[in-house]
């Protein structure tokens, strides 16, 4: 009995035999079933983010460099997964990830008029190249290259974030349900990483993610009650 690329026919045979389902047959299980789980919590993880800023009209203590390399590291991540031909329970929340990212940098645009040409030049880079990317039109080796280089996209799309928090000693327009989110998110991938031996550089990146991610939460969890000093836009 075969569901959504779940096998349940092992699971099903034995509870009807009146056993638990041994190991073998309950992680896979487990492990497909929580993937999908991630994929649909992802259709809303960044959703308390965007209605933080929408509501506030603001986007105080929020590093617009940072969720722009958040966007590049989606998409690259995306692609690589895409070509490699894992399946959709192992990397689909990226495909809604990466829509509410740029939904999320143009609402930080928005609201961070004016928007300065070096930032207009960025985004028309972007543009130009992540179709290509996502089509998965270049060489090979530059595709794996690329892969290993979101890790590090990540990583720096969360120092200027970081960075700006402790300078503040407060965590501005920050969500911390999206965050909390991703944290946990990322502590899940890395299971069903394991058990859909996705490659190396996947679960690396699932890893990164749990101390990068993990570090923002503790500093709105410890800047809670803290107020940034108001600013006209991010940065």
């Amino acid at each position: 009995m075969d569901y959504l690329g779940i096998d349940l026919s092992c699971a099903i045979g034995s509870l009807k035999d009146g056993n638990f389902p041994p190991k073998d047959c309950l992680l896979p299980l487990i492990s497909k079933l929580l993937g999908y789980a991630i994929v649909a919590a992802s259709t809303t993880v960044k959703l308390p983010q965007i209605l933080k800023i929408v509501n506030h009209k603001s986007v105080r203590g929020l590093s617009l460099i940072a969720f722009e390399l958040e966007v590049v590291g989606y998409t690259i991540a995306l692609a690589y997964c895409l070509h490699n031909g894992l399946p959709f329970s192992a990397y689909g929340e990226l495909v809604f990830l990466l829509i509410q990212a740029l939904i999320l940098v143009a609402v930080i645009y928005y609201y961070s008029k004016p928007v300065g040409i070096t930032t207009w030049i960025r985004a028309l880079l972007y543009c130009a190249v992540a179709p290509t990317i996502l089509a998965g039109q270049i060489d090979p080796i530059l595709f794996e290259a690329l892969y290993a280089s979101q890790h590090a996209i990540f990583f720096f799309a969360r120092v200027p974030q970081i960075w700006k928090n402790f300078s503040n000693k407060s965590t501005g327009e920050l969500s911390f349900l999206t965050c909390s989110m991703n944290v946990a998110g990322s502590l899940v991938r890395v299971f069903t990483s394991l058990q859909e031996k996705a490659p190396t550089m996947v679960l690396l990146g699932s890893v990164l993610g749990i101390a990068t991610n993990g570090a923002v939460l503790s500093q709105i969890i410890l800047y809670w009650n803290s107020q940034v000093p108001k600013e006209k836009k991010a940065e």
